[in-house]
């Protein structure tokens, strides 16, 4: 589990509402390759998750936007990616990545109870203060946006295997509507370096997702 739900009580309210998050006039054409949604279908035996993997289908490809729709089913989640990208999944969460695997996505569904949380909030907080008090060189933030969701943003993340920099990772944390229990987890890592791009890729993500609650 992420949290160690005895950092709880001690945690700062999270900062004032920040505006939602913004592509900048970006679009998924600047994150793609045009190769018309066949990264896809390429299985890729170097990534990590164990041997329930499977590819996602693919539900349709607008290379004009540069974009196909995945469809994660063990989550029930659909997400649009850059063309050139890669998407997998198993039981509990859905995986996609760039081509050179700088870019990292990772979306699951989160019980809060389960976390030891009460809701959306809670779970941010708590996350956040979880990271930061087992790893201090990592530098965390937690706000809500405009619509209510919450955007953690972690800096100075340690680079992991074949990465050439520290990365910055994004947390978005949505909560099902009427139901403070359930939510979904997005989270984004990219190349320190990228993080102003990252985040408007993110935007995108947020935009075109679609849950089946």
């Amino acid at each position: 589990m992420f949290l160690l739900g005895s950092l709880a009580a001690c945690l700062a309210p999270l900062p004032a509402v920040a505006a939602d998050l913004d592509a900048g006039g970006l679009t998924f054409r600047d994150f793609s390759t045009n190769d018309n949604g066949a990264s896809f279908n390429r299985g890729d035996p170097m990534m990590a998750g164990g041997p329930n993997q499977v590819s996602s289908k693919v539900l349709g490809v607008d290379s004009d936007k540069g974009l196909a729709r995945l469809q994660f089913s063990s989550i029930r989640i659909v997400v649009s990616l850059p063309l050139g990208w890669q998407a997998t999944e198993d039981w509990e969460r859905g995986v996609a990545y760039s081509s050179d695997k700088h870019y990292r996505l990772i979306v699951w569904r989160v019980d809060f109870a389960f976390e030891g949380v009460k809701d959306a909030e809670h779970y941010a907080a708590t996350k956040t203060g979880s990271i930061q008090a087992r790893r201090p060189s990592i530098q965390a933030q937690a706000r809500k946006l405009g619509d209510g969701t919450f955007l953690i943003v972690y800096e100075n993340v340690p680079r992991g295997q074949g990465d050439s920099e520290p990365r910055t990772v994004f947390d978005l944390v949505m909560q099902r509507p009427g139901n403070p229990k359930e939510g979904v987890l997005m989270t984004l890592g990219v190349p320190a370096s990228d993080a102003a791009r990252g985040m408007k890729l993110l935007a995108l993500l947020k935009q075109s997702m679609s849950i089946i609650w």
